[in-house]
């Protein structure tokens, strides 16, 4: 039999403070180092960014040909005496760039095209040291959230495909086929360099906020400032390929007034290389004709989500995509500028990074029209 109770005893109980409520089936199964993460993202984001500009350093020194070896391991050591040295350049003086163009260079003008590729090989492993130290550490010490191991592991996948390709182009100036590089290639090179930065920094976008936040925001999506926002990102990465055709053909220090090419709107024989596709990719004048107009046309499109963009009650989405549209113009004006003093490195590599920045806020613009940050009714983020 029950004992009695004290009615003081009942109202204690219906007084006593009710448990905190647990988090639901989402915080529990999204769980991890989502900071760490972000963190250690943010790092190979910046890691990225100094490969482009390395890069593109090492295409204006025309560097990228002074290794004609791919050893992804051993060639972490660079000649180390006289001996490693000299077989060095013996293996560049076999290759046409040194035969039909640099023929007579000397052992130091060599060394210093040497350290830059070897810089940007080195700086592709540290990349991939860093993944590989962070994702297995994540991984070993059972951090990763929910749902983001294949994201994770994708990246990695993504920078080994990267080197693969790095090769791939490499090889393309070494068979005496052609002095250079093939454009597409590089191209191709510099296009995913820009991919694998996208999806680091959308991931970092992800896990600036918790997983509740973000389904939360995504009620109240822009589906059609989203859309073009992704337009516009297309757009930008079409442009950014036609800009590495240029970059791979130096077609950037040909025809060097605007806005006309040579005094006349198309350049002077844009299509006398046969076969004639082989002028898109090959045709100084045509191709950086179809930069510029690409240039003109993604400025024009850029206007019109601008002025949508203007229409969002959001206030952090205006401001976002206010910084896409201010960055255009930057870009273009760099563009013009590049083009009027013939390419020199310094002004080249700003228009480079110029659309590495473009790029990131077009990103980041998106990611707002997606994912609104909540604001009171005065439009004051919450």
């Amino acid at each position: 039999m029950s004992s009695k109770r004290s009615i003081f005893e009942e109202v204690e109980a219906r007084d006593a403070t009710p448990p905190a409520p647990q988090g639901g089936m989402i915080d529990k199964g999204r769980g991890g180092a989502r900071g760490a993460i972000r963190i250690w993202l943010m790092v190979l984001f910046a890691l990225v960014v100094v490969m482009i500009a390395v890069g593109g350093l090492t295409r204006l020194t025309d560097s990228g040909l002074s290794i004609t070896e791919w050893r992804p391991v051993t060639g972490a050591i660079p000649p180390l005496n006289a001996e490693d040295w000299q077989r060095e350049f013996d293996l560049y003086r076999a290759i046409p760039e040194y035969q039909l163009q640099n023929k007579g260079m000397s052992l130091p003008e060599f060394q210093f095209i040497y350290w830059w590729e070897w810089g940007h090989r080195q700086l592709g492993r540290v990349i991939g040291l860093v993944w590989a130290l962070g994702f297995f550490g994540f991984l070993l010490a059972r951090k990763i959230p929910a749902g983001w191991t294949g994201r994770l592991v994708f990246i990695g996948a993504l920078g080994a495909l990267q080197g693969a390709i790095g090769w791939w182009m490499v090889a393309s100036g070494l068979t005496g086929a052609m002095l250079d590089v093939a454009s597409y290639r590089l191209a191709t090179h510099l296009g995913l360099a820009f991919v694998i930065l996208g999806f680091i920094a959308w991931y970092v976008f992800l896990l600036g906020r918790e997983e509740r936040d973000l389904m939360q925001a995504r009620r109240a999506r822009d589906g059609k400032l989203f859309g073009l926002g992704t337009g516009l990102l297309h757009f930008s990465f079409l442009q950014i390929l036609i800009g590495a055709l240029v970059a791979g053909i130096d077609a950037g220090r040909t025809y060097n007034d605007w806005p006309l090419m040579a005094g006349g709107v198309l350049p002077p024989y844009p299509f006398d290389i046969d076969p004639l596709w082989r002028n898109f990719f090959e045709n100084a004048g045509l191709v950086q004709f179809m930069h510029r107009v690409a240039g003109y046309l993604l400025l024009a499109f850029g206007i019109v989500v601008w002025l949508r963009a203007r229409k969002s009650a959001n206030a952090d989405t205006r401001f976002r995509f206010n910084a896409v549209f201010a960055m255009l113009w930057l870009q273009m004006v760099l563009g013009i500028v590049t083009v009027l003093y013939m390419a020199p490195w310094q002004i080249a590599i700003a228009h480079q990074f110029g659309a590495v920045i473009l790029w990131v806020l077009i990103l980041r613009a998106r990611f707002a029209a997606g994912y609104p940050v909540a604001q009171s009714v005065r439009g004051v983020r919450a």
